[in-house]
């Protein structure tokens, strides 16, 4: 709980950072009273139509990136298995690039298409890795294939995309929470609003599918409708965050590990999960924005944050064999 508390409290503080700093700082005061109705010159439109929506797309798309990612993470018992390695967030991302390029769409319909894309590519990994049993390993390794050839398909939409579409589709695979607009944020809230506590609520069988298939039957889970629930609620949730935002790189692979060893093996860390892949958006756009002469787009940032972990991870794994 006091993990929580502390999360929560960094969470509220950076979301305070991003509403008062930009290339005006603002009071508080004149924060608040923009955000109670009151028109001031210049503080109205920063505050409302660029600051707010940022705040709230980074906050939202964080939480649900981290508690997936997570969810993923404890159910497949393998570190390696976040949405964006396995192939999940490839679905969205080729989805999106393809309307963008090739049908010419913008706003809404990439967004929507970008939802279905993350859903019909999870559901498509999901079948091929039954097999009779579900297997996590399993699950991972054509996850890896599928966004592999995704990727592949998104480098060829590249090649093929005029020159005027390509830096609206570079812009939307680095991760950014420029341009999301107040109108954006509805959609994303309700989702993680109906998703997230299904998830929290599923913890304690989450806990028991770590034990293994054959524990958590004898234990009287229902394993497969649970692990589907699980998985329609991450994917559903990061698939919408990813239509918000674009795939903010290594949030979802970084919020598990980090939540767990801040509350300890063994304890249920869905929120905290979420609360610090908030943490982690946040405090990236923020570094984004003023730690550089160069402005940089938040999943640059957790995509440096992101890549040594990674590494560090494939080599411990090599040489323990396994996936601890």
């Amino acid at each position: 709980m006091s993990v929580t508390l502390i999360l929560t409290a960094a969470v509220l503080s950076l979301c305070t950072a991003i509403m008062l700093l930009g290339n005006t700082v603002y009071s508080p005061a004149a924060v608040w009273k923009v955000l109670t109705g009151e028109n001031i010159k210049g503080a109205t439109f920063a505050v409302r139509t660029l600051r707010l929506p940022r705040m709230l797309s980074g906050l939202l798309a964080g939480f649900a990136f981290g508690m997936a990612g997570s969810t993923f993470q404890t159910m497949l018992r393998n570190p390696l298995a976040s949405p964006d390695i396995i192939g999940v967030t490839a679905g969205s991302n080729a989805a999106a690039i393809f309307l963008l390029i090739m049908m010419n769409l913008s706003g809404t319909a990439v967004s929507l298409g970008a939802v279905l894309g993350g859903v019909l590519t999870s559901a498509f990994i999901y079948l091929l890795s039954r097999g009779g049993k579900f297997e996590g390993g399993r699950l991972i390794l054509i996850g890896l294939g599928v966004q592999a050839m995704l990727n592949a398909f998104i480098s060829y939409l590249l090649l093929r995309a005029p020159q005027h579409d390509v830096p609206a589709a570079y812009r939307w695979l680095s991760g950014s929470l420029n341009g999301v607009q107040l109108s954006d944020i509805p959609m994303l809230a309700i989702i993680i609003i109906i998703f997230s506590p299904i998830t929290i609520l599923l913890g304690k069988h989450l806990r028991i599918l770590e034990l293994g298939e054959n524990s958590a039957v004898t234990l009287g889970v229902n394993t497969d409708r649970t692990r589907i629930l699980l998985i329609l609620s991450a994917v559903i949730s990061i698939a919408f965050a990813t239509a918000t935002t674009g795939p903010i790189a290594f949030v979802s692979f970084l919020s598990g590990p980090i939540s767990s060893k801040l509350v300890g093996a063994g304890t249920q860390n869905e929120l905290p999960a979420g609360l610090v892949g908030a943490v982690l958006v946040l405090l990236a756009d923020l570094i984004g924005q003023f730690a550089f002469s160069t402005k940089f787009p938040v999943g640059v940032i957790t995509g440096i944050l992101g890549a040594p972990y990674l590494i560090f991870l494939l080599i411990r794994m090599n040489k323990t064999g396994g996936a601890s």
